[in-house]
């Protein structure tokens, strides 16, 4: 039996943060990444694709 994915919809999914990074506080997410038992999402700005962090999953 397989594994049960983590966070099977991360990829596409859009967030608001509370408080700007970057200057900006809308964000999608473009890409994942699994590290052992850690998740992480590659955010971009909506306004500026050149603004792009990692970030823990977990976090979202």
């Amino acid at each position: 039996m397989a594994q049960k994915q983590k966070f099977p919809h991360l990829v596409g999914s859009r967030w608001t943060a509370c408080q700007t990074i970057e200057g900006w506080r809308h964000f999608q997410v473009v890409n994942r990444k699994n590290q052992g038992t850690w998740v992480f999402a590659e955010m971009v700005a909506a306004c500026d694709p050149n603004v792009r962090f990692w970030m823990n999953a977990k976090l979202l």
